[in-house]
């Protein structure tokens, strides 16, 4: 028998790491009448948000696909941000949504959506305290710290579509971390990090939050999606700096979200200005 060798890069190199399991997430998932339709997880890819954009555009994955990758090699978050982290030490997916009965213009809330079904899903089955830094990360608490575990990113897929993309970070260690202000669920102490009911939990969550949007007719007060993600935003209430287009910079007191998704914040000159894209930096404690 020969030797395994301690670079091979398989499937079972990391057994703390196992794969997932496609044919469990298709049997828990998919079901008559509701919302996902396939569920394909591939060993590794660029970007499963690029991929399933593109299988979209081509007329070859409709609304309730998920591609999962156990890798990526060129994630991508906000602003083209690389978003790097070793095989099956993370949740890596995209969905395909077509909320046809939504206007356009509240499409905007669809990253806000993602982000409290991840945040629900992931506080219901690791047992984590989890939180949202607007407009689409999501923090835990390690070692008293604030730190990121995870980003979404909702891209245009065709004429109808919208491809939201999510990643969370697991397992991941330490001497792992791509920077220090990133987290993991199990460095914040997480209950359970085995990615396929975590994977479970938050598809299932995010079925349930689009479904009550789609049914409000993209309504975010009468889905409860603007309260919901209000309680549950780490940014409301904090002085802030929200860095926009154009190198310009507000700094002020977030103080709410408006109906259209955006961030107001309170200047020093008792300006209300709202925020609809920017980096947003935490300058201290609510």
């Amino acid at each position: 028998m020969t030797p395994q060798n301690p670079s091979d890069d398989s499937r079972w190199s990391d057994l703390d790491r196992p794969p997932l399991n496609a044919a469990a997430l298709r049997r828990g998932l998919v079901r008559e009448g509701g919302l996902y339709r396939e569920i394909e997880v591939v060993q590794r890819t660029g970007s499963t948000n690029s991929d399933l954009a593109a299988r979209a555009d081509a007329g070859k994955a409709g609304e309730g696909a998920v591609l999962v990758a156990e890798e990526q090699t060129a994630g991508r978050g906000r602003l083209d941000r690389r978003w790097t982290a070793p095989p099956r030490s993370g949740l890596f997916f995209s969905v395909l949504l077509k909320p046809a009965e939504v206007p356009v213009a509240r499409w905007g809330w669809l990253p806000l959506l993602t982000g409290v079904a991840v945040a629900t899903g992931l506080s219901r089955a690791a047992g984590v305290d989890t939180a949202l830094k607007w407009p689409n990360d999501l923090l835990v608490t390690v070692g008293g710290e604030e730190r990121k575990a995870g980003g979404i990113l909702a891209e245009r897929a065709g004429a109808d579509g919208v491809v939201v993309g999510v990643g969370v970070n697991v397992t991941l260690r330490a001497d792992e971390l791509p920077v220090p202000q990133a987290g993991s669920l199990a460095l914040a102490g997480a209950s359970g990090t085995d990615r396929d009911p975590l994977l479970r939990a938050v598809l299932r969550s995010l079925e349930d939050w689009y479904g009550r949007w789609r049914a409000a007719g993209g309504d975010p007060s009468v889905s409860g999606l603007q309260e919901t993600y209000t309680a549950g935003c780490a940014t409301l209430g904090r002085v802030v700096r929200a860095e926009l287009p154009g190198d310009r910079a507000v700094v002020g007191e977030a103080v709410a979200l408006d109906g259209d998704g955006r961030l107001i914040i309170a200047t020093e000159e008792g300006v209300q200005e709202p925020v609809g894209a920017g980096d947003i930096v935490h300058l201290r404690p609510a």
